[in-house]
């Protein structure tokens, strides 16, 4: 720097000091000095900074204004979620863009002849704009639902999602474009016509004042020439070119009303067919390539043709696409290695034909269903998905059914992959490549679109015979429906009958094909054996039954029963055993109380199984005593012929914490695996604080374990349990009593696998195990690689089971994959938020609805074909048709004709009317229209016929002679003889079934009369004729006199003249019959159906006597045809029915639930979710509606957070019994207003159809059994002191309050979407509150020991 002169001579110099930046003064003494060299200072420090130049001033200003910058406090270190080894925005060489909009705005394109030009600036057409979607028109965005979206939310968003984001479209939506924004017209060149026509340009963009100026356009008239034969242009005449040159308007107005016909799906003409001009008429066969003629039956045909033709070469057959592929890959095995000779990961061993097979397909990106028996290697397939992700720099999702499961995987692939884990509690490394979470997790990011989703390129779900679950089941099928397009799936199973069928399902759902592959071999073979008596007996070996095993175990049982009834023990037989046992086992689940929880076996419950299920009645101590001699029996043959460890399978906890207890003192271990258990369990529970060390389970568990004998069941506290599991594969433990969910969540297979009974309580019923449960617990027989065999036992205590019953349960068929899809509130709400997907479409793709919807294709083609039918026409030849009404009429008529002719017109009080003279009508023997008559005599036996006159419809002429009438009974039925017979006097009186009272100048009595008889009266043709008591339809209230003897004796005409002159009497009055007998005074009906029917019945007769077609020569013919016009209506209608969403299984529940959420506010009359919606959104730990409804109704705004949480307990809590806990006036007050909600949505439900019943609803969806316990831990008591405060297991107590902090985290999440920062504040100190101690302690298998 310079030096500065001062005013006195004195000169200094300004300069910084150090790096600090402070500026310092010092004095210069040049100026005394002559010597040059000496001017120079003794010391010059150097410049702090480096010489500023124009250069260096424009970088720092880009650097510090002009490029972006993180912001430091969001993207601190404590904050990111991976640190990066090297600065990857300087190595990244891609030009900066703006981002792009969300939406913009596009010009309306419109036909020339309905453009609207009025208002408009000099006449010109000025095309609307209307703001649609960037994502609606970027090729291939469809597919991608949320994009584009800003990713501005919490870090946490990119994995979990957000309920502001739109999920992503799924994979196999068919292309359902919601509305053509651009007519075809607007992109195929008629901009351009019009621009060469002089038409305005569109110069303006949308959204400006003003654009372009072009100037004045000149037109350019031009004409289109189109021929008739393009092959032979120059036969054409010049006149011929002139009639087949077409302005362009009509062909592009032709092109547009045939695109619109095209899209009309009832074939029916639409609007724009009327504007359609003459010479537009002359030219179609000339514009039309195709020919106009060819109706859609020609083309269905067509296309049938084309089918069989492909069929026939292929073999015959008509070949149908099939999604699910299996077989036809034997060949990759022996060529693996040359198809995949660059494995993303090598395996130490040699792999299995269907491993290969997997890994292939994989390889190829396709999706995989492998099915195969428990231990056989599905792991495989999963770890290769792991390898290529992390090859392809993508990611892969494992999710299990149950939590254990996930932490175990996490524990084996945290060596080999990038691994993190997503449960309800836990959240480790979630950018990780490998992702193992829950399928409930899973399905959550799917709803709420989390952006991790783009990265994924496999799913893999294990365990998937789970979908069978009754109450989870649903996530599976609703998780795979909801899979975009671009992630591949790969589903682990153990074999079951409908593998093909469910795979299929999932390739036409998804619109891709899934190779199916597996196997029925296990690895290890088994063999079944019965234990009875101390000795093994066995009844299967390699899937072969042994009937000589089962027949040496029966003759064992019938001679120690022999002996001990003929040695007078006093035994009791079996029979009576198991009827006890069935007395007994009711009460077993639910016999614990508060004292004798942890007391070990000083007190034992009543447990018992039946029948089968081989044991006996568990009533007292004795009983047990006798089983614990049957455990130490078994135990020492086991270890006797090596077959140790063993896992003991029963169905009850308190059965598993019994049967170990009983054989406590006995010692399986030696002192080196003695002092390993010790160390482990000191390890594994030195994380538990003091008192916690000390709980009654914990010590009581460790005690067992020293022996070498285990307990796992869910009662268990987590930590036990995965102490158990570990010390269970170090092999130390030797004997493990467990229940089934050992088989289905822990990979620890053993020597031996026991059944301690073949019977079980699903929750609902005892019943038998079923094959598919068996085959999935004694799949845990038989370490491969250690043993050359697994054995499986099944105990028999008190009798054999039968041969068809083990042969069922060992070899018999597993269950198959059933749908469990049913509708959910938080589904339907989750699916309203979005577009792209509607509910119906969720339903369509259920597994339940697969069948239907696969045949859907056949169904379309037959109703084109119904549609293409020529129509059949009724001429009616008095003027326009009415036959349809009259048909309707007759259909109806014809649904009450059996009650009625049956209850009322055959009763004893109707029969007292049809006497001589009672006017009646009468179904005619076309049995399509009714004749009014009048009955002439009625029989004295009641299986006789009446006789009957009949007016009939055909009128013939007053000069009719005889003849004609004879030649029109001729006509009208060949099997009708002349009427005007006298029979001759020796031949009369053999009729006696009719006679008539013989009075004055009366006649004989005898009926002279040949049936049946035609004749003419009065203009009328009559007849004369038998009827059965069915054919009467109505009994009228009206009586004429009759003159019998001239009617039946002497056949006189003036009688049939006056007797047709009185019937016509009664229809002059304006009816054509006359009024039917009252129901009530005339006939005595009393049921009230009854009455409606008949007064229903009367009145349609009456109708269709009225209508013109009544009494119509041509009534049956046409009728006939109305009949088949009506057939063919309603199978179309059927089949349109078929097709619609409304044939859907579930659409009258999802009609009824969505009138309910309209009517509690969760969505609007239009189905757009509201804030109650959203807020019911995030509600997936408890009942969406009860948990809504109590945070709007302020139901814990008066709550503390420890009294919050507690009464939150009721939406987790999942025990039914449970002993009543004793709550605070408050809590019970709160209690009671929560029971209340419940009960009021129940009641609405009902009102709405559904099948649900108030008091069942609220009881399965809160359960109050564990208020107390919570409240108490969330004050800060002791767990050892809140366990004694219920019966709960231990293992329930921490599942539930763990949960319970997840549902807090939902609360929180609702309050801040309502706005209610109390609210959010208390769920924040309720989480605390209850998050401690052994309740949170750290998983075994993330933390390691």
């Amino acid at each position: 720097m310079k030096p500065i002169q001062a005013a006195n001579g004195f000169s200094f110099r300004v300069g910084f000091s150090g790096y600090s930046g402070h500026l310092r003064v010092e004095p210069l003494y040049t100026e005394e000095r002559d010597n040059p060299i000496k001017s120079l200072p003794d010391f010059v420090l150097p410049p702090a900074f480096p010489t500023e130049t124009p250069e260096s001033i424009e970088e720092h200003i880009k650097e510090k204004y002009l490029l972006p910058r993180l912001d430091e406090d969001a993207f601190s270190p404590e904050k990111a979620g991976k640190q990066w080894d090297f600065d990857w925005f300087a190595r990244a060489k891609i030009p900066l863009e703006p981002s792009m909009p969300r939406a913009i705005m596009v010009p309306v394109w419109e036909l020339p002849f309905r453009r609207c030009k009025e208002g408009s600036t000099e006449g010109k057409w000025e095309p609307n704009s209307t703001q649609v979607d960037v994502s609606d028109i970027i090729v291939g965005g469809e597919t991608r639902g949320s994009f584009p979206r800003a990713s501005n939310g919490a870090a946490n968003d990119i994995v979990r999602g957000s309920i502001n984001n739109r999920p992503f479209r799924p994979g196999g939506l068919e292309d359902q474009s919601l509305e053509r924004i651009f007519p075809y017209g607007a992109s195929n060149g008629e901009w351009v016509r019009e621009v060469l026509n002089g038409g305005p340009a569109q110069t303006i963009p949308p959204g400006f004042k003003q654009g372009l100026k072009l100037g004045d356009l000149m037109s350019h008239p031009c004409s289109w020439n189109v021929y008739k034969d393009q092959s032979a242009p120059d036969d054409t005449s010049v006149g011929n070119l002139s009639e087949l040159s077409v302005q362009f308007d009509d062909l592009f107005k032709k092109a547009w009303e045939e695109d619109v016909v095209e899209l009309d799906k009832d074939g029916h003409s639409t609007e724009s067919d009327s504007v359609k001009s003459e010479a537009e008429a002359n030219q179609v066969d000339v514009l039309n390539t195709l020919d106009t003629g060819s109706s859609a039956l020609d083309e269905i045909l067509s296309v049938e043709a084309e089918k069989v033709d492909n069929g026939r070469d292929k073999g015959g057959q008509q070949q149908k696409e099939a999604w699910a592929v299996s077989g036809g890959s034997e060949w990759i095995a022996d060529q693996f290695y040359e198809l995949v000779p660059d494995m993303a990961i090598e395996f130490p061993f040699e792999l299995d034909t269907f491993q290969k097979e997997a890994i292939y397909y994989l390889e190829k990106g396709e999706s995989v269903f492998v099915a195969a028996h428990t231990s056989a290697g599905k792991t495989v397939v999963a770890e290769y998905a792991f390898a290529l992700a992390s090859k392809h720099c993508t990611r892969a999702v494992y999710t299990a059914p149950i939590k254990t499961i996930s932490n175990q995987k996490y524990r084996d692939f945290c060596g080999k992959f990038d691994v993190g884990l997503l449960t309800g509690d836990v959240s480790l490394r979630p950018e990780a490549s490998c992702l193992i979470m829950t399928t409930e997790i899973l399905r959550s990011m799917l709803y709420r679109g989390a952006d991790i989703i783009r990265d994924i390129e496999w799913v893999i779900f294990d365990e998937v015979h789970y979908v069978n679950d009754v109450e989870r089941g649903v996530v599976w099928e609703e998780v795979i429906i909801m899979l975009p397009r671009h992630i591949n799936i790969i589903l682990l199973s153990a074999t079951v009958p409908n593998t093909i069928e469910f795979a299929d399902w999932i390739g036409r759902t998804k619109q891709k094909k899934i190779r199916v592959t597996g196997t029925t071999k296990r690895p290890v073979p088994l063999e079944h054996c019965l234990f009875y008596s101390g000795e093994l007996y066995k009844i299967c070996e390699r899937e072969d039954f042994i009937p000589q095993g089962l027949k040496a175990a029966k003759d064992a049982y019938k001679k120690k029963n022999s002996s001990a009834t003929s040695g007078g023990t006093g035994s009791y037989s079996g029979s009576s055993t198991v009827q006890d046992g069935a007395r007994g086992q009711k009460r077993e689940p639910f016999n614990r109380g508060k004292q004798n929880k942890h007391s070990g076996p000083q007190t034992f419950g009543n447990y018992t199984g039946t029948g089968w299920g081989n044991q006996s009645n568990g009533g007292g101590q004795n009983s047990w005593g006798s089983r614990r001699t049957t455990w130490l029996m078994l135990i020492d043959k086991l270890s006797k012929k090596s077959l140790l460890p063993v896992v003991i399978f029963g169905f009850s906890k308190n059965q598993c914490d019994k049967s170990a207890d009983s054989i406590s003192g006995t010692d399986l271990t030696s002192s080196s695996e003695k002092s390993e258990i010790r160390v482990f369990c000191d390890k594994a529970f030195s994380r538990l604080k003091g008192s916690d060390r000390n709980l009654p389970q914990v010590v009581r568990v460790q005690n067992l374990l020293y022996r070498g004998i285990g307990v796992h069941h869910a009662g268990l506290l987590p930590i036990v349990k995965e102490v158990v599991e570990m010390l269970f594969c170090r092999g130390v433990i030797k004997v493990l009593f467990s229940t089934e969910t050992f088989a289905m969540g822990v990979n620890a297979p053993a020597r031996t696998v026991v059944f301690d009974t073949l019977r079980k309580f699903d929750g609902k019923e005892f019943r038998p195990v079923l094959p598919g449960e068996y085959t999935q617990m004694a799949g845990r027989a038989g370490r491969r690689g250690l043993d050359k065999i697994g054995t499986v036992i099944v105990m028999c205590r008190d009798e054999i089971p039968e041969e068809s019953d083990l042969k069922h349960v060992i070899t018999g068929t597993p269950t198959k994959l059933e749908s469990q899809f049913r509708l959910t509130y938080i589904m339907i709400l989750h699916l309203l938020r979005v577009e792209e997907l509607k509910v119906e479409d969720m339903l369509k793709r259920s597994f339940a609805e697969f069948h239907a919807q696969k045949k859907l294709p056949e169904q379309q083609q037959l109703l084109l074909r119904k549609l293409a039918q020529p129509k059949k026409t009724i001429e009616c030849i008095k003027g326009e048709p009415a036959i349809e009404e009259y048909y309707e009429m007759h259909t109806e008529a014809e649904e009450h004709s059996e009650q009625i002719i049956k209850a009322v017109m055959q009763s004893s009080v109707a029969k007292q009317y049809l006497t001589p003279g009672r006017v009646v009508v009468v179904k005619s023997q076309s049995a399509q229209d009714h004749l009014l008559g009048v009955v002439l005599k009625s029989p004295p036996a009641n299986n006789k016929p009446y006789i009957v006159l009949l007016l009939k419809p055909d009128v013939p002429s007053m000069t009719q002679s005889p003849s004609d009438r004879s030649n029109l009974q001729d006509k009208k039925g060949a099997d009708f003889h002349q009427g005007y017979v006298l029979l001759p006097k020796s031949k009369r009186g053999l009729e006696e079934d009719y006679r008539i009272s013989a009075g004055p100048r009366k006649g004989s009595g005898i009926i002279n009369i040949t049936l049946p008889h035609r004749g003419a009266a009065a203009g009328v043709t009559f007849e004369v004729r038998e009827a059965e008591n069915t054919e009467f339809l109505c009994i009228c209230n009206s009586k004429i006199k009759l003159d019998l003897p001239g009617l039946l004796e002497f056949v006189s005409n003036p009688a049939f003249s006056h007797t047709v002159q009185q019937l016509l009497k009664l229809k002059s009055n304006g009816n054509k019959y006359p009024p039917a007998l009252d129901p009530l005074k005339d006939l005595k009906l009393k049921d009230m159906d009854l009455i409606k029917a008949y007064d229903k019945w009367t009145h349609l007769l009456q109708k269709m006597s009225e209508n013109k077609c009544h009494e119509c020569i041509k009534l049956e013919e046409h009728i006939k045809l109305a009949k088949e016009i009506k057939k063919h209506k309603e199978e179309v209608n059927a089949l349109q029915f078929e097709l619609s969403n409304e044939a859907l299984q579930q659409m009258p529940e999802f009609q009824g639930r969505i009138d309910i959420l309209k009517e509690i506010g969760y969505i609007d009359e239009d189905l757009v979710v509201q804030i109650k919606g959203r807020v019911a959104c995030e509600m997936n730990s408890g009942e969406e509606l009860i948990c809504t409804e109590c945070l709007f109704e302020n139901q814990l705004d008066d709550l503390e957070p420890e009294e919050a949480v507690a009464l939150m307990s009721a939406f987790v809590f999942q025990q039914k019994n449970t002993s009543e806990p004793s709550l605070t006036s408050k809590l019970s007050q709160a209690k009671q207003r929560l029971y209340d909600t419940a009960i009021r949505l129940g009641n609405l439900q009902a009102e709405f159809k559904l099948p649900i019943t108030p008091e069942e609803y609220a009881q399965e969806n809160l359960k109050f059994g564990l208020v107390e316990v919570v409240y108490e831990w969330a004050k800060g008591t002791p767990f050892a002191d809140i366990c004694e405060l219920t019966d709960v297991p231990e293992g329930l107590i921490v599942r539930t309050i763990v949960r319970l902090d997840e549902t807090c985290r939902e609360f929180k999440t609702a309050a801040a979407i309502m706005g209610n920062s109390s609210l959010y504040k208390k769920m924040e100190s309720a989480s605390n509150a209850i998050k401690r101690d052994i309740v949170f302690a750290a998983s075994l298998y993330i933390t390691g020991v």
